[in-house]
């Protein structure tokens, strides 16, 4: 995959999780998952990363995402009552630090991320993509920076195989991994309904 330039500010929430060189990580849909929303995620050697659990019976479709050591770092859920599709990501207290807003777009995929950064700069990135061409990238709206790229091109074989969805993530250094493991869910949640 293609390598990104690093970003000028470090840009997250998660200090602990900024990418030092350009990471890619993949983002496995489990097979055998009762609830069909959770997801294994490795970097492209298959290290662990971190997981996501989706659970049952839930009308937000609340997915909740772990680090490796089983630390619940944040939930994403889908908020309901808004005109456009709207997911949140809330921390284990149920505070909500960032939500992802879907808008229209002729052709393709368009959703704006908002939240405070870890040196208390407000973030809003924007995805934009094609998801027919199954890829998108997510910029920094102040400076048109692309943060990190989401491409299924790379490695939808097992998803014609298993039907489960499976991801490329390219994460830019400087950038918090574990958020944007969330507006990739949020995206590929946006997309299936």
């Amino acid at each position: 995959m293609a390598q990104l330039p690093p970003v000028a500010q470090p840009v997250g929430v998660f200090p602990n999780f900024v990418a030092k060189t350009t990471e890619t990580l993949v983002l496995k849909e489990k097979v055998l998952s009762l609830s069909g929303d959770s997801f294994d995620i490795t970097n492209t050697q298959g290290m662990p990363f971190m997981k996501i659990q989706g659970r049952h019976m839930t009308m937000s479709g609340r997915k909740s995402v772990f680090d490796l050591s089983g630390n619940h770092l944040y939930d994403i859920v889908r908020q309901h009552w808004h005109i456009h599709t709207t997911f949140a990501a809330e921390d284990p207290h149920g505070s909500v630090f960032l939500t992802i807003k879907n808008s229209l777009k002729l052709v393709g995929t368009k959703a704006t991320a908002q939240f405070k950064s870890f040196d208390g700069t407000d973030q809003t990135l924007i995805m934009s993509g094609n998801w027919l061409d199954t890829s998108a990238n997510i910029i920094c709206e102040k400076t048109g920076a692309t943060l990190a790229r989401i491409d299924r091109k790379l490695l939808n074989a097992r998803e014609l195989l298993g039907g489960q969805q499976t991801y490329a993530l390219v994460v830019a250094p400087g950038v918090d991994m574990a958020i944007m493991v969330a507006l990739c869910v949020a995206l590929d949640e946006k997309n299936e309904r």
